[in-house]
């Protein structure tokens, strides 16, 4: 059967074009969640099932964890990314192949703000490109910095790169949830753990200290030059990992007063080897930005209740690529 084309205004709930007066982005998308919650049973099921999730905190040595059991996320932590079955299987987030009933804010005529189906906070957003094409933060930098900016200081805007979280490698989006949920935002404020490798541009780039895998820092006031600073790391990833491809990494993005704050955690894999085990020996454990942000997540109960502090910083030694940072 062919697939009839879909029509973007039949998905649209909401337009943000910019700032105003009269409806900022945070009041249209949580207007959104509150009518998806209330006419998309599913959606309304989901967080239903989040109220329940359960969840601990996993003191490690010189930061910590959250360990959150939540069985609705057993589809995106054991989806399979390879490029067989990417090129095998239809692109989910293409707009004709969106569940019946969704819809979403066009953000700046590119973009489709989209309650997630799965979340693992309260108000979780995917944040969906029109117009399919890969996976890439490159040439979507100005994308990345202005959500941060326009979704504001109650929030955080997600990467994750194509070969290490992203579950759909095959279509561009990013992802926004309340700030405050993050372990490393309180460890990202502690100045003690900050340690200046090199400036771009006015930019520093930090690396920060006692936190069991890479986290990299940058910071600035001024979306041209945070930029390239970050599009310079990126190169520098590459050329450390020899790659031609985006080289492995996870981003946070935070804005508050005028200021860019960007969490980058560069990987050397995607799942660690207890992924694939199988059996007792099992972990279902795929790290993707928000475990690499501190907040791990366990479709499987076995897994909440039996992973350490030794187990968890095994994981994060195991997929954190180390660099030099320069």
């Amino acid at each position: 059967m062919t697939e009839q084309p879909a029509r973007l205004d039949d998905r649209i709930y909401g337009t943000f074009d910019g700032p105003e007066p009269s409806r900022s982005l945070p009041d249209l998308v949580l207007g959104l969640l509150a009518e998806q919650r209330a006419t998309w049973p599913d959606l309304e099921q989901a967080y239903e099932a989040l109220q329940h999730v359960r969840q601990r905190e996993l003191p490690c040595r010189g930061f910590s964890v959250r360990l959150q059991h939540n069985p609705g996320r057993m589809t995106s932590s054991t989806a399979r990314v390879d490029d067989n079955e990417i090129s095998e299987r239809p692109c989910f987030l293409c707009l004709h192949r969106l569940p019946e009933g969704q819809k979403g804010v066009l953000y700046r005529s590119d973009y489709l703000v989209l309650c997630n189906p799965a979340p693992v906070f309260p108000s979780h957003f995917t944040i969906v490109r029109v117009e399919h094409r890969p996976q890439a933060i490159a040439d979507q930098i100005d994308t990345f910095l202005r959500l941060a900016a326009d979704f504001g200081s109650g929030w955080t805007v997600l990467y994750n790169g194509p070969r290490c979280g992203a579950s759909a490698p095959d279509h561009l989006h990013f992802q926004a949830i309340p700030a405050g949920r993050l372990p490393v935002e309180r460890e990202l404020a502690q100045e003690e753990r900050l340690a200046l490798v090199s400036r771009a541009d006015g930019v520093p780039l930090y690396r920060v200290g006692r936190m069991g895998r890479e986290v990299i820092m940058l910071e600035g006031d001024d979306p041209d030059t945070v930029k390239r600073a970050l599009s310079g790391y990126i190169d520098d990833l590459k050329k450390h990992t020899l790659t031609r491809e985006e080289p492995m990494l996870n981003c946070a993005g935070f804005h508050d007063a005028g200021t860019w704050r960007l969490a980058v955690f560069p990987r050397r894999k995607h799942r660690p080897d207890v992924f694939f085990k199988e059996g007792d020996e099992r972990v279902v454990v795929s790290p993707a930005v928000v475990e690499m942000a501190g907040v791990v997540v366990t479709p499987v109960e076995r897994d909440f209740t039996r992973l350490d502090a030794s187990a968890v910083e095994a994981i994060y030694r195991e997929v954190s690529l180390e660099t030099d940072s320069s």
